[in-house]
């Protein structure tokens, strides 16, 4: 995704100024692909160039108001349909989590139990906006709610995953003089 087919996303629900738009992007989008306003302001300048999007109003103190054009629905309309590459996830919180061995157990559990009550400060914000999102019937609202469920459900399941990852942390083994070699492959303990 890109902010391009964010702002062309909003803007195809109707004509809205920039200003409006960020306020959208803080009760909507902002979860899933942040935006500053200098990002967004930056980012209309571009489609408007692209002629993607139009000034369809102009107001006091120099305020447009945007609407998306044909061809700016038309590249909606292609990204939302385009196949995905299958791409690699990136995560420096897994990153870390995978060399946890080499600080203190306690520092490992600690930094796990804060991954935990990270989600969980996320799971309330994202609760908050749900409240906001209930009874409401317009398509922001509708499919607004369906990433947001992705979004709590996925949350949950990160808390709970940091909570027991913490668990699974103990004081290390005394030094037995094995070594993993480095060579050998991981394997499954059935094929043994």
């Amino acid at each position: 995704m890109s902010l391009r087919h964010a702002v062309l996303g909003l803007l195809s629900e109707g004509p809205a100024s920039g200003y409006d738009l960020l306020k959208l992007f803080d009760v909507s989008l902002s979860h899933v692909w942040p935006a500053t306003q200098s990002q967004l302001y930056g980012e209309l300048g571009k489609l408007a160039e692209a002629g993607l999007v139009s000034v369809s109003a102009e107001g006091p103190r120099g305020r447009k108001e945007y609407a998306v054009t044909e061809a700016g629905l038309a590249e909606l309309r292609h990204w939302i349909t385009g196949v995905e590459a299958t791409q690699v996830t990136r995560s420096d919180m897994l990153l870390r989590v995978f060399f946890l061995a080499q600080v203190d157990p306690e520092q490992a559990r600690a930094y796990l139990r804060r991954q935990a009550e990270l989600v969980a400060e996320r799971l309330e914000r994202l609760r908050g906006v749900q409240a906001l999102l209930q009874g409401d019937q317009d398509n922001l609202s509708v499919y607004g709610t369906i990433v947001l469920e992705y979004g709590l459900r996925l949350g949950a399941a990160q808390q709970e995953w940091a909570e027991w990852a913490a668990g699974q942390i103990h004081q290390p083994p005394a030094q037995t003089g094995l070594k993993a070699d480095p060579g050998r492959a991981l394997s499954d303990p059935a094929d043994q």
